[in-house]
């Protein structure tokens, strides 16, 4: 799976770019607020969710001082196994004032959950540098995200569950709300919950083996966990019938706990990601920067090996935003050997060209200057 033509329109900085690209992996490089990042963002928004800022729509469009632009396109063109396929995603306002996504495969009109089965998308920015160290809440949206791209209905699981917290928690506020209101609420979180701890589990599972089968080297290996009693139950065999009855009768029985809280504590919102380092035998948390760094980009590695092995999904999209900016020349070479080894399609940024010399002649580079691309 890779992307053969790239197009822009009016996205972020970018008036008008196309990148004419022949399948080998993309560097670009150029300076700080040049716009490279914002080629990696319109590349994630050919996948499920809101890219890899996560910006509402409206915000991506281009705006040069007073000239802002009225919406934004994308369009690529992507090599599926031999197979052309044409993505079109764009900006459409509403009568009513509103701002929603479009998309088109093949000029069809095509689901987030139909492009998430198409590509695979996998990044790693410099907002994740520090995940290890932040709040689980970080942990739970970067793995979820990874989950994502083995199972592309997790993402309509996670958004359900949400809206039907947040309504739960409305409901814990009213002291005299019907028993059957909390019991229809709980059993669309359980539903919801209950796939998405197991696809969490799953996700886990194949990703801890991609970790074991890699070679010891630059990237050290992590052993995983997830801290959530419904993602245990998942990795211990029970079925998803049996995950969504426990985690019913749970919200059922801390009702009056949770109101006294005022929010729901039960539920896998709260489940934390457990991260070690494992030649060190040391907590993710209590490593070194560097080491956190190394640790990231080995679990994002190993999660795209995990991909391929699959019998489900096509090769993924790697983008790596400044990845390379902060490792020595040795781990540089061979986070590019691993790529080339993977196969599929990596899009790298950085500011010096010079970084991604040990890619040799595997790569195409694009310089960025001032929202515009010229092939090097």
């Amino acid at each position: 799976m890779r992307i053969t033509r790239l197009a822009l329109q009016d996205f972020r900085n970018h008036k008008e770019t196309v990148l004419e690209l022949d399948g080998r992996h993309v560097c670009l490089f150029g300076a700080n607020g040049a716009g490279k990042t914002n080629l990696l963002e319109a590349v994630s928004m050919l996948g499920p969710g809101k890219g890899l800022r996560a910006a509402a729509l409206p915000a991506l469009v281009r705006m040069n001082g007073d000239d802002k632009a009225s919406g934004w396109a994308l369009s690529a063109n992507v090599d599926d196994d031999g197979l052309n396929r044409r993505i079109q995603i764009g900006l459409e306002n509403t009568p009513d004032g509103r701002s929603k996504r479009v998309a088109k495969l093949d000029d069809a009109p095509v689901s987030q959950t139909e492009l998430a089965e198409l590509l695979r998308i996998v990044w790693l920015t410099p907002s994740m540098d520090r995940v290890f160290a932040g709040p689980a809440g970080d942990r739970r949206k970067f793995f979820d995200r990874q989950v994502l791209a083995h199972a592309p209905p997790h993402g309509r699981a996670a958004s359900n569950y949400e809206k039907a917290m947040r309504e739960r928690n409305a409901l814990l506020e009213q002291p005299n709300a019907a028993s059957a209101w909390f019991a229809g609420l709980e059993a669309r979180l359980a539903e919801n919950g209950a796939v998405m701890a197991y696809n969490r589990a799953r996700a886990l599972r194949r990703l801890q083996a991609a970790i074991d089968a890699r070679p010891d080297g630059y990237f050290p290996k992590a052993d995983l966990a997830l801290d959530g009693p419904f993602e245990r139950m998942a990795q211990e065999g029970a079925s998803l019938a049996e995950i969504q009855q426990a985690m019913a009768e749970g919200l059922a029985d801390g009702r009056a706990r949770d109101r006294a809280a005022g929010r729901t504590l039960t539920g896998p919102h709260r489940t934390d990601l457990l991260v070690m380092h494992r030649p060190k035998k040391l907590a993710a948390a209590q490593c070194s920067t560097g080491e956190q760094k190394a640790l990231l980009i080995g679990l994002i590695l190993a999660n795209a090996k995990a991909l391929l092995e699959g019998d489900f999904a096509p090769n993924p999209l790697l983008l790596l935003d400044e990845a390379a900016a902060h490792l020595d020349s040795d781990r540089r070479a061979a986070l590019y050997d691993e790529l080339a080894a993977l196969g599929g399609q990596a899009w790298l940024t950085g500011t010096d060209a010079a970084l991604f010399d040990a890619f040799d002649d595997r790569t195409q580079r694009f310089e960025i200057v001032e929202g515009s691309a010229r092939s090097v």
